[in-house]
């Protein structure tokens, strides 16, 4: 009668494969962790930049707006922004250079996200400026109207 158990060579072929598994199941779970904490990052990245925005957005002087702001986020870094207004041909309606600046609680090397937007009818926007502009859109849309009803004839 013939013993049945395993030999050496099939024990150590076993525990290799088992050695393998467990390094590329360990890895994957490595990666995901990694994934997850790159995106709660990335979250409280566009929250302080949503912040930043809307410290813009409240600010009631286009001078100190242009020159920015600063503030402590809640996770121990910093976030500085500042930004450029341009007219635009519309009234109330501005094309708004964007940049900010933030860094870490490590104080590592900060990183600089630059967006461009528009805003309409920012608290800062001028009067005088804005009649203007309407003026000269109304003057343009006379002149349009009288260019159709002349190619219309």
């Amino acid at each position: 009668m013939r013993n049945r158990a395993f030999t050496m060579v099939e024990v150590l072929v076993a525990m290799a494969i088992f050695a393998m598994a467990a390094i590329v199941l360990g890895a994957a779970y490595v990666n995901v962790l990694n994934a997850y904490a790159l995106a709660n990052r990335a979250g409280a990245v566009n929250e302080e930049l949503r912040f930043a925005r809307a410290q813009l957005m409240a600010e009631t002087d286009r001078d100190k707006a242009e020159e920015g702001a600063e503030f402590d986020t809640t996770g121990g870094g910093r976030v500085t922004w500042r930004c450029l207004i341009d007219s635009t041909d519309l009234p109330n309606l501005f094309l708004v250079h964007f940049t900010a600046e933030l860094t870490d609680a490590t104080g590592a090397t900060p990183r600089v996200v630059e967006q461009e937007f528009r805003l309409l009818r920012p608290t800062w926007s001028e009067g005088t400026e804005s009649e203007t502009l309407r003026a000269d859109l109304r003057d343009r849309i006379l002149e349009y109207q009288g260019k159709f009803k002349e190619s219309s004839r």
